[in-house]
């Protein structure tokens, strides 16, 4: 399953660099969303480097999920694909 990062979760003072909004592709409801807690998020960057990550919770009302990755993502990161197992 494919999925696009959307942003950092953020609130009014900080951004948590480990932690990502991801859109994923064919679910808008946040029951589907919630089907996907615990699996297995792989992004590759540019060097051909995987940063895994997990699924903790759903985010919003429309499908979005929020994914815990092992180490901070880089700004460039925002916008790409990611694969969830």
């Amino acid at each position: 399953m494919k999925g696009t990062i959307s942003n950092y979760k953020m609130n009014r003072h900080t951004q948590k660099d480990n932690h990502m909004v991801i859109i994923v592709d064919g679910i808008s409801k946040r029951d589907k969303a919630m089907a996907l807690v615990g699996k297995e998020v792989v992004w590759t960057s540019p060097a051909k480097r995987d940063i895994k990550g997990k699924v903790a919770s759903a985010h919003g009302n429309k499908g979005a999920i929020r994914v815990i990755f092992e180490k901070g993502m880089p700004g460039q990161s925002l916008g790409t694909k990611v694969e969830i197992k």
